[in-house]
C-alpha cells in the first residue's frame, strides 16, 4: 500500500521488525530520494537526526550542543579590522557600568535585566543589534524591528573600529540606561499594584 506516490506506508510490525542497520537513515539517503524522508515514520524511527539550529548531521549517540558557545569561539576566526572593532565595542559597552556578557548560540549578549543589544560576527562585519525605546532614523541603521511595545531593534553592520564612535556609542548608552527606567517603572507598577489589592 502506497501513500500517493511517495513511500510505501508501513504498519506497526514493519516497523518494530526494522533492523538497527535499516533504521539509522544517513543524510544522503534521506537527500537523495529516501521513500520515507517525507513521511512520519522518517523520523518516528530513525535514531540520527539533524539539528535544528547548525544543521549538523548528528549521529546516534553523538554529544551536541551548538547552542551553548564561547566568546572566544565566536570571535576566533575575526579579521583583524574586525578584532579591533570587536574589542572596542565591548570596552565601551563595560565602561557603562555592571552587566552580564554572555555567549549564546551564534551571538555575544550584553544585558542588564534584559538584553540591552548583542553582537553578532559575521565573515566581513559585526552586526550590532541595539534595544532602544524610540526610532533612530540614521544611515548607519541597516534595518529597525518592533519588538515590543516599548522596545525597537536597530540593527547596523561594524566593519571597521573607527565605527564605534558617536552616534553608535550614544545608543549602546541609551540602550543601557533604558534598562535601568524599565526595571524602575516595573518597580512602581508592582507597588501600585500591591496598594490597590490591599
Amino acid at each position: 500500500m502506497t501513500k500517493g506516490n511517495d513511500a510505501p506506508i508501513l504498519s506497526n510490525s514493519q516497523i518494530g521488525n526494522t533492523s538497527p542497520e535499516k533504521s539509522r537513515l544517513r543524510p544522503a539517503d534521506s537527500r537523495g530520494g529516501c521513500p520515507y524522508a517525507k513521511t512520519g515514520y522518517y523520523n518516528r524511527w530513525m535514531a540520527d537526526r539533524e539539528c535544528y539550529h547548525c544543521k549538523q548531521w548528528i549521529e546516534d549517540g553523538q554529544e551536541h550542543n551548538c547552542w551553548t558557545t564561547t566568546e572566544a569561539a565566536l570571535t576566533q576566526d575575526l579579521s583583524e579590522d574586525l578584532r579591533d572593532a570587536w574589542e572596542r565595542l565591548r570596552d565601551t559597552a563595560v565602561s557603562f557600568g555592571d552587566q552580564r556578557i554572555y555567549a549564546s548560540h551564534k551571538s555575544i549578549m550584553f544585558s542588564r535585566k534584559s538584553c540591552y543589544f548583542f553582537v553578532r560576527p559575521k565573515r566581513s562585519f559585526l552586526e550590532l543589534c541595539i534595544f532602544l525605546g524610540r526610532t533612530v532614523k540614521a544611515s548607519q541603521v541597516r534595518r529597525v524591528d518592533r519588538v515590543s511595545k516599548s522596545r525597537v531593534v536597530h540593527v547596523i553592520h561594524i566593519a571597521h573600529r573607527d565605527q564605534v564612535e558617536a552616534p553608535v556609542t550614544d545608543w549602546l548608552q541609551e540602550a543601557y540606561q533604558l534598562c535601568d527606567r524599565a526595571a524602575s517603572k516595573a518597580a512602581k507598577d508592582k507597588t501600585r499594584s500591591r496598594r490597590k489589592s490591599r
